[in-house]
């Protein structure tokens, strides 16, 4: 298979002296032509300059770099079919929309009646019919987003980058943006590498989530590989919010916490675990079967409520959907395990 992106053992390092440490290291991982990929990890982790090396904005330090099958470790962002949309949009404050659309055309040397035309077109793909003569100041900054988007796309580029793209948005506009460009992404049959630190985000975009942990990849897979069957203690508290506690593993992949018992769906050896539960998995029983819980905080968001119960294995944060069988503080119930969101994983 060609892919849109291939990465081959690369590895960076800052500078020229070899004893400084490498901030990506050995590094390796493909993105299906027409997909888009979410690289995510906490500040640091060097999603950032995976990203930039895509681009051609920072050269590895070894290793080796295709796109659609061509070599392209050594060539810089002019010589390689890529276009990126940055956090801050970097629009130019002194031209209108359909200028800052166009220019990229331009400086390809474009004749400006077909830039136009193009630019226009791409504009309709981003929903911003009419809004060719305003300039950046008089758009929101939804529009500007989009004028942005349509700026990159405008380039027909092989590969399209993402950095940080909603990041300065309100949680509405982020929410809708990220459809727009998922939506956008599968119409147009693009090959994407977006970074983001948000998790929820990725889940929402994404076709294969990389998560990277100190300039190396921690797990890669499908979203609901990554939150349903996350492979490290690192994974599955970054995947989500996720709870972890100590257990016990038989040779038959049976996990015995506290008066709970599971059966792992991946292998585990016999012996000391830990187990990943998200605050969806708890069900609350009246009756008080299962683990012994005492209610102690409560919280209203609208659609759920969020618990914290006190338990004889800590603390425990539980959402619950049920909004008309509300408990009330001092509440003592029993709490057991749903089939999902439930995984053994590897201690830290």
């Amino acid at each position: 298979m060609t892919y849109g992106v291939e990465f081959k053992n690369i590895t960076k390092r800052y500078g020229i002296d070899k004893r400084a440490p490498l901030v990506i290291k050995g590094v390796d991982f493909e993105i299906e032509q027409g997909s888009l990929t979410t690289i995510l990890g906490p500040s640091g982790c060097g999603k950032t300059t995976v990203l930039r090396m895509i681009a051609g904005l920072e050269t590895p330090t070894s290793g080796q770099i295709l796109m659609q099958g061509k070599d392209v470790t050594t060539l810089g962002p002019a010589d390689r079919n890529v276009s990126m949309m940055f956090q801050s949009y970097a629009l130019f404050p002194h031209m209108n929309v359909l200028e800052n659309v166009m220019y990229g055309l331009k400086m390809s040397g474009i004749e400006k009646g077909e830039a136009a035309r193009r630019a226009v077109e791409t504009l309709g793909n981003v929903g911003l019919v009419g809004y060719d003569d305003r300039l950046p100041s008089e758009l929101s900054g939804g529009q500007q987003q989009r004028v942005a988007l349509a700026r990159a796309l405008v380039l027909e580029p092989g590969v399209l980058l993402f950095d940080e793209p909603l990041s300065n948005l309100d949680a509405r506009l982020r929410r809708e943006m990220r459809e727009e460009i998922r939506s956008l992404q599968q119409r147009l049959h693009l090959t994407v590498a977006y970074v983001t630190h948000d998790q929820s985000e990725a889940l929402a975009v994404s076709d294969q989530i990389i998560v990277m942990d100190n300039g190396l990849i921690a797990q890669r897979g499908t979203p609901q590989d990554m939150y349903e069957r996350p492979g490290s203690e690192f994974v599955a508290g970054f995947m989500g919010e996720a709870m972890l506690f100590p257990g016990v593993a038989d040779a038959a992949g049976w996990v015995q916490l506290g008066p709970l018992q599971i059966h792992s769906r991946q292998a585990v050896p016999a012996g000391q675990v830990k187990v990943a539960v998200r605050p969806e998995a708890w069900h609350i029983h009246h009756d008080g079967s299962g683990l012994p819980a005492t209610l102690r905080k409560r919280a209203y968001l609208g659609s759920f409520f969020e618990y914290t119960f006190d338990t004889t294995l800590g603390p425990i944060f539980v959402v619950s959907p049920d909004l008309t069988d509300v408990l009330a503080l001092g509440a003592e119930v029993g709490l057991t395990l749903a089939d999902h969101g439930v995984s053994v994983v590897q201690a830290a």
